[in-house]
This record gives C-alpha cells, sequence and structure tokens, in this order.
C-alpha cells in the first residue's frame, strides 16, 4: 500500500523531468533551424557534416570525460538510429531552404503522428482512443496551416513527409535502446553516420563558407548537442507516444520566428491551425496521464 501511496508522486517527477527535457530539446531545434535557414547557399549535406561534426566532437569529450565504451552494444540498432536520423535531417534541411520556415516545420512536425503510428506496431505500446482524437485534431490544424500555400510544390511537400516518416521511425529506436545505452552513446551514433555520409558528399561538392555562415554552423552544432541530449533522456524516460506530441511547441517558435525575423506573414487560417495544434497537444497530454497505481509498478520495473 505504501509503494502504490509513493508511486504516483515519483512517476509524476518522471513525467515532468521529461516534459521539461522535450521542451528545452523543442526550443533548442527551433533555434537551430533558424541558423539552417539563414545558410541557403551553403548544400543541406554539408550543413548536416557540420553539425554532426560539431556535435560529435562535444559528444566524444564527454565520453571521454566519464569513461564511456563509446562503441556501445546494440550496433544494429545505433547504426539504424543513425541512418534514419541523419535522413530525416538532410530532407528536413531541403525543405527548410526551399519553403518557409513556419511551412517546412509544419511539415515536419507530422513527426509525432508517425511516432505514435509506429510506437504500436514497433514497440507494442498503447495509445488511449481520445490521444488518436487529440492527435487528429492537432493534425487538422498543420493542415490548416499549411492551406494551400502556392511556394510549396509537391516534390518539397513529399520529402518534407519522408522526413517526418523517418524522425518517427528514429525515435522508436530511441525508446528501443533505452536502459540499453547511454543518452550520451547514442546521441554520439547518430553524429558519426552523419559525419560519414556529409563526408561522402562534400569530397565531390564543396561551398566554402563565408565568416557569418561558419558561425550558423558551429551554432547549428552546439545546438544540437543541447536538444539531442534533451531529446534522449526525454523519449527514454517516458513513452513515446506521451512526450513526442510535445515536438508541436516547436510550430509555434517557428511561427514566431518565420514573422520576426524573416518577415513570413500568416492567414487567418493559419491562426485557426495554431489554435487547434495547441488543442490537440494539450488534450493529448491530459489524456495520456500515468496509469492507476497498480499496474505502474510492473511498467516502472521496466524502464529501472
Amino acid at each position: 500500500m505504501r509503494y502504490a501511496a509513493e508511486t504516483p508522486s515519483r512517476d509524476s517527477r518522471r513525467f515532468s523531468r521529461s516534459v521539461a527535457n522535450m521542451l528545452l530539446a523543442t526550443f533548442a531545434f527551433a533555434v537551430m533551424n533558424v541558423f539552417v535557414k539563414q545558410l541557403d547557399r551553403i548544400p543541406p549535406m554539408e550543413i548536416v557534416f557540420f553539425r554532426c561534426l560539431v556535435s560529435g566532437v562535444i559528444c566524444a569529450v564527454e565520453i571521454a570525460r566519464r569513461q564511456i565504451d563509446w562503441a556501445g552494444n546494440n550496433h544494429i540498432l545505433l547504426v539504424a538510429r543513425g541512418t534514419f536520423g541523419t535522413f530525416a535531417l538532410f530532407t528536413f534541411f531541403v525543405t527548410l531552404q526551399h519553403m518557409p520556415l513556419a511551412t517546412a516545420v509544419t511539415i515536419q512536425y507530422l513527426s509525432p503522428i508517425f511516432t505514435a503510428v509506429i510506437g504500436v506496431f514497433l514497440l507494442r505500446e498503447q495509445v488511449r482512443a481520445p490521444q488518436w482524437v487529440c492527435y487528429g485534431v492537432a493534425l487538422a490544424g498543420v493542415f490548416a496551416i499549411k492551406g494551400f500555400d502556392a511556394r510549396v510544390s509537391t516534390l518539397y511537400l513529399l520529402i518534407g513527409i519522408a522526413s517526418a516518416i523517418s524522425s518517427g521511425m528514429a525515435y522508436n529506436l530511441v525508446r528501443r535502446l533505452r536502459e540499453r545505452e547511454e543518452a550520451i552513446v547514442v546521441v554520439l551514433h547518430f553524429q558519426l553516420i552523419g559525419i560519414v555520409a556529409g563526408l561522402l558528399y562534400i569530397c565531390f561538392e564543396w561551398q566554402t563558407p563565408v565568416p557569418w555562415e561558419w558561425f550558423c554552423l558551429l551554432m547549428c552544432g552546439v545546438l544540437t548537442q543541447i536538444g539531442q541530449i534533451c531529446l534522449t533522456k526525454s523519449l527514454q524516460a517516458e513513452r513515446v507516444a506521451q512526450v513526442a506530441v510535445l515536438n508541436y511547441t516547436g510550430l509555434i517558435y517557428a511561427l514566431i520566428f518565420g514573422l520576426t525575423i524573416f518577415g513570413e506573414r500568416y492567414s487567418a487560417h493559419t491562426i485557426f491551425g495554431i489554435l487547434l495544434v495547441v488543442a490537440g497537444v494539450l488534450l493529448a497530454v491530459l489524456y495520456g496521464k500515468p496509469k492507476p497505481p497498480e499496474v505502474i509498478e510492473e511498467t516502472e520495473t521496466a524502464m529501472l
């Protein structure tokens, strides 16, 4: 009985940390998107290379300091996570350079929907019926924001959707690696795959950055490190579908940055879409509240 009384408080703290980490990760990635948008002269794969290089060096230093085995134990899963993550990153950068910021991020933020769907099949997680309705509301908001933007071609729309699907797979692989690998090791392998893929590209195509572009590339790497660590900790501490939906807050940042930095203008249907997304997120978190005490013991045992 004592365990049942104490568990909700402990689970609540665990959930709060997960939410805080996801929100911090989302903000870091949102600011990074602004820097990527500034790099319209640099090929997307070159940006991937430098982004992963900076973050990879930071990871290596931290791993050496903590004396952790950098190779990990689950090599196939680590490589798969890095591959899906790198492809998602590259395709997202392509859309950032060919779409308005808010539109590109809107399409990318379909990923929590794919995360939840893939999680049902890959991780056998269950999503409550009301949550599916909330995802539908948020998804409707995404399409309302996109509207009928003539600046978005079918090709780049499909590339954006491919990026979102790859992100959903990568998030679920992070979840599969919980308890099996240190968070920093999972992040490092993502960066290593990105470095290798980027290096192969720049051997054939290279665009020399100017000083301002070098700064943007550096910030992309630093913000990546912050975002990836927080993201990995969040996904490894809580159910995928429950925290991944908080990625939608990045859409709000994108709309604000698009308006204030890039001068993007938003119509009435875009504002309506924002409200739908926010409503969907808040309701999904509400309906995804922790299970009753009697079933938490088994869940927490699997997490620890």
